[in-house]
């Protein structure tokens, strides 16, 4: 079930996209603007952080939250990811964690146990197709989190779990830029299919592309252990 931030999230989401709030304009003081939407103010923070990320508002401390052209920012613009963990950092993390999760998962998952990968594929596809990018990461973020898991490793989902929420900042800023939101879905297809064909140095293959090109989009570059 959404949370209260992810529900809020697509309704700004969609007074975005519709014009209810056009780009260069503010959002309305978070005092009226959490009435409206019936939240609390934290839970309206969370869901402005999320939209920030996506690249569709940016906040300018002292003057407000604005919405903006949907062009992606630059490195030094990105927001502050949780625990003020650099963006670079946290992408150098998945580079080290993530293909060997991807290469368990082919070694090991068969039949009906891929089906949360195909699953949250799917819902990724449909919710590109009507260009709603927070459905979008959180499918994202399923899909890693279901590698994770097929990798049977206790401990690197351990990992991943610990740092959902800095994994999950992540995998939304790829989609701030708009003219390339569908790369991610093709390259989760190919781990898909990697991993489906058993093919475990495939996989692992294809997830450090995955995570180069991601970072790429982003405009962030990382140092490969």
């Amino acid at each position: 079930m959404p949370s209260v931030s992810n529900i809020a999230a697509q309704t700004l989401q969609r007074q975005i996209f519709s014009s209810h709030y056009q780009a260069g304009t503010a959002l309305p003081p978070q005092r009226e603007l959490s009435e409206s939407l019936g939240i609390s103010r934290a839970s309206l923070r969370e869901a402005i952080s999320m939209l920030e990320a996506l690249g569709l508002l940016r906040s300018h401390p002292g003057k407000g939250v604005f919405v903006t052209a949907g062009t992606r920012p630059s490195p030094k613009d990105l927001p502050a990811g949780p625990s003020a963990m650099p963006p670079a950092a946290i992408y150098q993390l998945r580079y080290v964690v993530e293909p060997a999760n991807a290469s368990l998962a082919a070694r090991g998952a068969r039949g009906a146990e891929l089906s949360p990968l195909t699953a949250s594929l799917s819902a990724m596809q449909a919710a590109l197709s009507t260009c709603d990018l927070v459905t979008a990461a959180d499918e994202d973020l399923r899909f890693h989190l279901s590698v994770a898991e097929l990798s049977g490793n206790a401990g690197l989902l351990a990992i991943a779990e610990q740092f959902k929420a800095q994994l999950a900042f992540s995998l939304r800023l790829p989609f701030a830029d708009r003219q390339h939101i569908w790369q991610t879905f093709d390259e989760h297809q190919l781990i898909l299919d990697a991993i489906v064909a058993a093919d475990a140095a495939a996989a692992r293959r294809a997830m450090q592309r995955h995570l180069l090109a991601a970072a790429k989009r982003v405009g962030l570059s990382f140092v490969q252990p």
